[in-house]
């Protein structure tokens, strides 16, 4: 009879002593944290609405020209629009005012020009400081001759209603009666 011996495999040798035996004798290093999401909200939705509006007569008809074009809300969207009306005029009367237009036009005026000049200045920082302060209290102040009729959410309140100057429903084919 023959015997069958059955071999074990051979041993694994030690593993080499040192300072890189160390590093591969540590388990894995955790994954990093993930990076926070930055939040979805847009950057408007940081500044409350008084705020916005009041901002948007700051900078003139230049800040009342970035809410229009870039805040949804509707109460700043008014005040910016009334921003851009009030101020474009009074920045194009300053320019129609200034010693280039009229000034050359009528050269022995320029005293009265440069006191008309100043007085659409100081209409500019009373009406500023004014329509600012109306902003940040949160009230819908109308400008008269400014804007025909009080925005709401971008449209007319009439033509949301259908209703005429005098309170009776139109009879503009456009209108929703039956």
């Amino acid at each position: 009879m023959t015997q069958e011996t059955v071999s074990a495999p051979p041993p694994k040798p030690p593993p080499p002593e040192g300072p890189a035996s160390k590093v591969a004798e540590q388990p894995p290093a955790p994954a990093p944290p993930e990076t926070p999401v930055a939040s979805q909200k847009p950057w408007f939705s940081y500044l409350p609405e008084s705020v916005a509006a009041a901002l948007s007569y700051l900078f003139g008809w230049i800040g009342g020209l970035f809410f229009l074009l870039f805040d949804p809300r509707p109460f700043v969207r008014y005040h910016a629009a009334q921003s851009v009306v009030v101020f474009g005029t009074l920045s194009l009367l300053l320019v129609l005012l200034g010693g280039f237009f009229l000034g050359a036009f009528f050269p022995g005026a320029e005293g009265l020009l440069m006191v008309l000049q100043r007085i659409v200045e100081v209409t500019w920082l009373v009406l500023a400081v004014f329509l600012i302060f109306k902003a940040s209290s949160g009230k819908r102040f109308r400008v008269p001759y400014v804007l025909p009729r009080p925005l709401v959410d971008g449209r007319s309140r009439r033509l949301d209603e259908g209703v005429s100057s005098g309170g009776v429903r139109s009879r503009h084919p456009r209108s929703v009666d039956g």
